[in-house]
């Protein structure tokens, strides 16, 4: 790639009143140039008169922490404070394996809300869900203003094979579900498995975009083509981005030179970028199709938007998240960092697909998605919001909109079949983890010498075998049977058993074959790359239900103009 130039408590009131002044101390430590001696004076008046002759004696380190995340919240929802503590483990995570549940939690609205659970980690393979809240921890309540992330880590963390009890709140259960896990090393493979789906069809699932994404994404794509793939299906659903670096690495592999892959551009010239295929990629003339949902964001949504607009690949799925704001990382004397948000990104036909946000409305922002579900979005396409003033075109004429996600090619609604109460309290009290780990516990010495998961399949119990232990297991743990809505769940269930007890033996590698048998979003992307040349997404009569008349025409005179 090249790179060109662009183109309340009693102490509230004082709390807020530092909240302003350490403002000024921030800004003066990241930007010097741009503060007054002035500004210093103050903060150093106001805090001196603090120290000095508040009535009560005062940590000003602690009203200073407290402080600084209440005036980056009023800035927008990507910018965040980490306290030393934070910073330390953030970049344990980034470079290596670290000791603990693995999850990614933000305090929203008073409460530890779990925005990202580490496939194959402890908290995974317990049940634990995006979006759970955590409402205490080992029988201690942890909800409230006081609540800090560094408190919240410290209690999450701990020696490997210790163990730890959370208290849930779930939206779909109105009482408080307990979960106890064992503390472990957390994975940090970015691919999770990649496999054949079909003789033709090489099968990804990326999980993040982490230093090593990149290497293993090429690891992975060499193993497939030596197995005969000629085309892929790459999966970035729940992805939640990392380094962009690593997004516009892969995209690179895709496009022929001179292509637009992804543009910057902040409030200062040095933030603005552009980066531009270098025409040497590995895969430039093989089909694919990328598959996002409502979790794939920031780098995720760099990589699709990219073979979007470039009308090289077929997006599939339903809309990203829409994260276009960028940070970069300043680390503060006391090695605590700051991750601003200094420039946006923008997909090659020049739109940023930023959800609408207000500066100081956390809340509403993380709310967003849940809204999505309330309107209809993921059962409909004709639900999908879109920001009809934001219009743009990709390299071929198709219309493409701004302001909230990619939007894709093939929209697949939610799969609600199967889905019944009895499985909604089964899943949400994380029984089938629970069993499928007893289960590869119990017989541990028999599963241990089969040679893959295919094996394992064909010596597993039957389905009617299987369902009919769970229900005996679930009915011990507390969930009556009701045999109707069993009848209901039994295919989803059985395949979710047997997808995770060969994850608890053979890793994620096993755990991807067996779930995306019964995956409608696979099953659709496979269905499109059947019937249509996904060099060019959208090629002929697409049965699919996301394409319009209008875009369609649109589709017909690309197919003349470039005789497809």
């Amino acid at each position: 790639m090249r790179q060109k130039p662009a183109r309340q408590p009693i102490w509230l009131p004082l709390a807020i009143a530092v909240a302003v002044v350490v403002g000024l101390l921030i800004g003066n430590l990241i930007a010097p140039d741009r503060y007054i001696s002035d500004n210093d004076r103050k903060l150093n008046a106001i805090l001196t008169l603090i120290n000095r002759d508040y009535v009560d004696s005062t940590n000003l380190n602690d009203l200073v922490e407290m402080s600084i995340p209440k005036i980056l919240n009023n800035l927008d929802p990507h910018t965040v404070y980490l306290s030393p503590e934070e910073f330390k483990a953030s970049t344990e995570n980034k470079n290596g394996a670290t000791t603990d549940i693995g999850i990614l939690y933000e305090i929203i609205n008073d409460t530890t809300t779990i925005i990202e659970v580490v496939p194959g980690g402890p908290g995974a393979k317990m049940g634990l869900a995006v979006g759970d809240r955590i409402v205490s921890i080992d029988d201690s309540t942890i909800v409230g203003e006081t609540i800090t992330k560094a408190a919240v880590m410290k209690h999450l963390r701990g020696d490997k094979g210790s163990k730890v009890k959370l208290g849930i709140k779930r939206a779909n259960s109105l009482k408080t579900l307990d979960f106890i896990i064992t503390r472990g090393t957390i994975p940090t493979n970015a691919v999770d498995a990649h496999y054949m789906l079909d003789k033709n069809t090489g099968y990804l699932k990326i999980n993040q975009f982490s230093r090593n994404t990149y290497d293993e994404f090429m690891a992975a794509m060499k193993s497939l083509q030596d197995e005969g793939a000629k085309r892929y299906m790459i999966d970035l659903r729940g992805n939640g981005g990392g380094f962009m670096e690593m997004a516009v690495r892969m995209a690179n592999e895709f496009l022929p030179a001179d292509e637009l892959i992804v543009r910057t551009h902040g409030r200062y010239k040095r933030d603005d970028s552009e980066v531009w295929s270098d025409g040497n990629g590995m895969y430039q003339d093989v089909e694919v199709a990328v598959l996002i949902d409502e979790f794939s964001a920031s780098a995720s949504e760099i990589f699709a938007g990219a073979l979007q607009d470039n009308d090289r690949g077929l997006i599939v799925g339903c809309r990203s998240y829409g994260k276009a704001l960028v940070q970069k990382e300043f680390i503060l004397p006391d090695s605590s960092a700051i991750r601003l948000t200094t420039a946006r990104y923008y997909t090659p036909s020049g739109r940023c697909i930023q959800k609408d946000y207000k500066r100081g409305y956390i809340e509403d922002y993380a709310n967003e998605l849940a809204e999505r579900y309330i309107h209809g979005e993921m059962d409909n396409k004709d639900s999908i919001k879109v920001d009809k003033s934001q219009k743009f075109t990709t390299a071929h004429g198709r219309t493409v909109y701004g302001g909230g996600g990619i939007v894709p090619d093939v929209f697949v609604p939610r799969d609600t079949s199967g889905i019944t109460g009895y499985y909604n309290e089964v899943n949400n009290a994380g029984l089938l983890q629970r069993f499928a780990f007893t289960y590869s516990s119990d017989n541990h010495a028999s599963l241990n010498k089969m040679s893959d998961y295919k094996q394992f399949l064909r010596m597993a119990p039957s389905d009617e075998e299987l369902i009919n232990m769970f229900v005996d297991y679930a009915a011990e743990n507390g969930v009556t049977p009701r045999w109707y809505y069993i009848n209901i769940s039994r295919d989803v269930i059985v395949t979710n058993l047997k997808a995770l007890i060969a994850r608890d033996i053979f890793g994620s590698q096993a755990y991807y074959p067996i779930l995306n048998r019964n995956d409608k979003t696979v099953q659709q992307a496979l269905k499109a790359l059947n019937k249509h040349k996904a060099v060019f997404p959208i090629t002929e009569n697409l049965e699919l239900s996301s394409i319009s008349h209008h875009q369609q025409s649109l589709i017909n005179d690309i197919m003349r103009r470039w005789q497809l």
